[in-house]
């Protein structure tokens, strides 16, 4: 089994949540339901990252091979997002929404929801755009 960014974020959300009764607060949506994203601070892996996907996969998908699906886009501290192949998916029905036009914030990375999709930055001036029909990574 290969362990991606959100299994080992979901691993960690039920050691913070007891029970997993509850999504992590490292978790969030889009009112859609369509984007969500999980966050993974140094303690879980070693290295902090985000992870955004969208429920229908990456449009159009990225001219690599992927032996899974493409997700979304997965965002470490220390470099530029890419695309993420994965069988698992980083949206959590459960998860805080953030309304469109609010912020999400935390270990360095700012989220902003807008009705035209999602979009992610660092302080090192990289980032994500991410919709239904198109995304990005700079």
């Amino acid at each position: 089994m290969r362990l991606t960014p959100a299994l080992l974020a979901f691993f960690g959300a039920l050691v913070l949540v007891p029970g997993g009764s509850s999504a992590s607060p490292n978790s969030f949506r889009l009112p859609s339901g369509n984007i969500g994203c999980i966050y993974s601070d140094a303690s879980i892996t070693g290295h902090a990252w985000l992870r955004c996907d969208i429920r229908f996969g990456l449009r159009p998908e990225p001219k690599r091979a992927c032996e899974l699906d493409w997700t979304g886009i997965v965002f470490p501290t220390a470099s530029r997002p890419k695309p993420e192949c994965a069988g698992d998916t980083a949206i959590d029905a459960r998860a805080r929404v953030i309304p469109y036009g609010g912020t999400w914030t935390r270990g360095g990375y700012t989220c902003f929801s807008r009705r035209v999709g999602l979009r992610c930055t660092r302080r090192n001036g990289h980032g994500l755009f991410l919709s239904r029909t198109s995304w990005r990574v700079y």
